[in-house]
């Protein structure tokens, strides 16, 4: 019996763990492939589903982090996927805070160890955030280690943004935490899936450091729902002055400029707009360290008061 290839996509918030998904999901679609997903989120709202089509079949584990909380739900969605469906391989996405180890674990469940085969865990860094990952807490520069020294696979991403020789040292950096690992350099997440798997049984290592998201990094996530459009020079003034504790945001905004819906995306100091055709609610999501949540929810109300004052 043909076993079910998994991959275990990682890596910290914004490093390009869903535009790797896309890439993987359009290859396995032109192959001819049958595909699933499950995609984990630490907040309520998920918004990064929307970049699987409906044809693939989706498992979605919010509020929580599949290393603790929900790692159970996680066996339950496995099993449910390999009962309904015919399938050639499950792409398992990660929260950027997540340990891959307890996902891996997680797939080697004796209820269903003999029809999935763990390709490869595969760890997407943000090249920049690598090169100046001391800015971060300790707990946080100890995920982002642990989270390459267990992969299989390493992608160094938005590596445009270096030069050859900062290039060089990243990748030297690397191997220094994992020399077995397989290092590739990417811009956009760009690789095949060949180039993700690996020869041979995947095996659980003897050790690893148990990193829970609320036990261990504090890691904390905001939902906040806007009811009218923003003024986008209010909004922005807010990105550029807020905590540097907020590692990432994601969600779905209309500005009073413009009768669009825009997909928003903003980590590492980067804010991305892109324009939607649907016209989605104006959900954010939050993620960062020691959010304060009722500062965060005084904060957006501000911007939507702001927002409405400019536009008087």
């Amino acid at each position: 019996m043909k076993k079910v290839e998994v991959y275990i996509l990682a890596g910290f918030l914004g490093s390009g763990k869903t535009t790797l998904l896309k890439n993987l999901l359009t290859e396995e679609k032109e192959q001819g492939r049958k595909v699933a997903v499950v995609m984990n989120e630490l907040g309520e709202t998920s918004i990064d589903s929307n970049a699987v089509s409906e044809d693939i079949p989706l498992k979605e584990l919010l509020n929580g982090c599949v290393c603790c909380t929900i790692q159970g739900q996680l066996e339950v969605h496995l099993q449910g996927l390999l009962i309904d469906h015919e399938l050639d391989s499950i792409y398992i996405e990660t929260t950027g805070v997540a340990h891959p180890i307890e996902v891996l674990d997680a797939c080697l469940s004796p209820l269903f160890a003999d029809k999935l085969e763990v390709q490869s865990i595969v760890t997407i860094v943000d090249a920049n955030r690598w090169k100046d990952r001391k800015t971060m807490s300790i707990r946080l520069q100890k995920l982002l280690q642990e989270q390459v020294h267990h992969a299989d696979v390493v992608l160094v991403n938005k590596v445009d943004q270096l030069s050859e020789s900062e290039q060089a040292s990243l990748v030297f950096d690397i191997q220094s935490v994992n020399s077995k690992a397989k290092c590739l350099l990417t811009r956009y997440s760009a690789v095949k899936r060949e180039d993700l798997m690996i020869n041979g049984q995947k095996q659980m290592p003897t050790t690893h450091e148990k990193t829970h998201v609320h036990q261990d990094l504090k890691v904390k996530t905001f939902v906040h729902q806007f009811q009218t459009p923003l003024n986008i020079d209010v909004f922005e003034n807010w990105l550029r002055a807020m905590p540097d504790t907020i590692y990432r945001i994601k969600g779905y905004l209309r500005f009073t400029h413009s009768d669009n819906t825009f997909l928003f995306q903003y980590s590492y100091g980067m804010p991305l707009y892109m324009k939607e055709l649907m016209k989605y609610p104006m959900t954010l999501v939050f993620i960062g360290e020691d959010l304060n949540k009722q500062w965060m929810k005084s904060e957006m109300e501000k911007i939507e008061v702001a927002s409405q004052l400019e536009d008087i």
